[in-house]
């Protein structure tokens, strides 16, 4: 017998993909895990006639031979009534996930870090080209759309956009993705948020910021407690707001944070305890930390390690190549082509800045005969530049307001570097390699 099941605590990317790979294998009996959240039991109440799925209790586990696994690869995060197939003997084991983390000796394993699970199947269900109905890719997209934040999530991927894209050509209907995909807010959530707002403390942070921190304890798996400090952050009406939740009976703690400021980036922040993010939503999971202990790292890297003390001298390209306010048109198109570069400071013969020439300008040329100009005919003489001193921020407010690409970073007037748009994206949005 050969099954397909998924992680206890099912979502709708586990559901959707669950119901995406019995299309991939059809042979396989689908194993829907009895602990499922409150969206699905809502979704299912309507809808399960559409879905044939098994219950774990119904599956004989001596006669599996073939295991597939769905949107996990860790035996704990099975039904409990399916973890003894952990110790079977020439159990085969398939595994579609997009966590990188699982302890299952899979013999076929497709583990990428896309937005969510369902997207490798729905690509799968596209190179077979296997027909599906409307409903199921209506469930389809709920799942995509769930593990994404309906594309926004910084962890969403190109692919996930184009499997979207297949679903909503497969007529999947967007009316019932809005009444059924609802953050899942029950008593456990209420009683945690009530609880944070009693205990609501307020302090004021370098820039002159408001900070809320709240330390909790919680028993077991909670879901949604990102949407719980998100609430908590509204609710209290602070600019940055972090969230220490301790499980003492797995001894881990589960780090979030929210900030509505620039100044206060919690993707680094997040990153810098291990765990990642962007600038304005960010998590980590501590093993074994004493929330003290974290809340002392919170405090430090807010005082310290944020935009404004990362100068511009730690994320700047140099050494700078410049060129002359006399080299002709056609040279410097030729030297930006070999550097593979989009432009360059230009200098007089005594080395000080007197422009910027980039591929913009190069659409002045109008005539063959203007190769031959010096480039201080075309390039662009509003400079704008910036202090070695100043942050990456100010450095792309820069950026932004003059809808300018580079500027050159000046020390006692001479150029020691440039920031790019690449540059400032790169850091901000945690592009470049580790």
């Amino acid at each position: 017998m050969k099954i397909i099941t998924t992680h206890k605590g099912s979502d709708f990317d586990a559901l959707a993909s669950l119901a995406a790979a019995t299309i991939v294998y059809p042979d396989a009996k689908p194993v829907l895990p009895g602990s499922i959240n409150a969206n699905l039991k809502a979704f299912l109440s309507i809808h399960k006639d559409l879905f044939d799925f098994y219950s774990p209790k119904e599956i004989d586990i001596d006669g599996v031979e073939t295991l597939i696994v769905v949107d996990t690869h860790t035996w704990k995060r099975l039904d409990q009534r399916l973890q003894p197939l952990a110790k079977k003997e020439n159990l085969e084991i398939i595994v579609w996930d997009h966590h990188s983390k699982g302890d299952m000796d899979a013999g076929e394993k497709y583990v990428r870090e896309t937005g969510a699970t369902v997207t490798m199947l729905v690509q799968e269900i596209e190179r077979q080209r296997k027909l599906i109905t409307p409903i199921q890719a209506t469930l389809f997209l709920m799942g995509l759309y769930e593990d994404t934040g309906n594309m926004a999530f910084p962890s969403t991927l190109a692919e996930d956009a184009y499997a979207a894209g297949f679903l909503l050509d497969r007529k999947a209907d967007l009316n019932i993705l809005s009444t059924f995909l609802k953050p899942a807010y029950g008593k456990k959530q209420k009683d945690i948020l009530f609880e944070m707002i009693q205990l609501a403390e307020r302090s004021e942070i370098k820039g002159g910021f408001t900070m809320s921190l709240s330390e909790m304890e919680v028993n077991g798996r909670v879901q949604n407690l990102a949407m719980v400090l998100q609430m908590y952050k509204d609710i209290v009406n602070v600019d940055v707001a972090f969230g220490i939740f301790r499980d003492s009976e797995r001894d881990k703690c589960m780090v979030i944070g929210r900030s509505g400021v620039d100044e206060v980036n919690i993707g680094f922040m997040m990153r810098s305890m291990g765990g990642g993010g962007h600038p304005g939503a960010g998590s980590a999971l501590l093993k074994g930390a004493n929330p003290g202990t974290i809340r002392e790292m919170i405090m430090e890297l807010i005082q310290g390690n944020q935009y404004s003390s990362v100068m511009l001298s730690d994320i700047m390209s140099y050494p700078v190549v410049t060129v002359n306010a006399t080299t002709p048109v056609e040279e410097v198109v030729m030297l930006l082509r070999d550097m593979g570069c989009t432009g360059m400071p230009v200098v007089d013969d005594d080395d000080k800045i007197v422009g910027v020439i980039s591929r913009r300008d190069f659409k002045k040329v109008r005539k063959s005969k203007q190769m031959q100009s010096p480039v201080k005919a075309i390039m662009s003489r509003n400079l704008i530049t910036i202090p070695h001193n100043k942050s990456a921020i100010e450095a792309a407010r820069l950026m932004i307001k003059h809808d300018i690409g580079r500027i050159p970073v000046m020390k006692e007037d001479k150029i020691i570097g440039i920031i790019t748009r690449s540059d400032a994206m790169l850091y901000f949005y945690d592009l470049l390699p580790d």
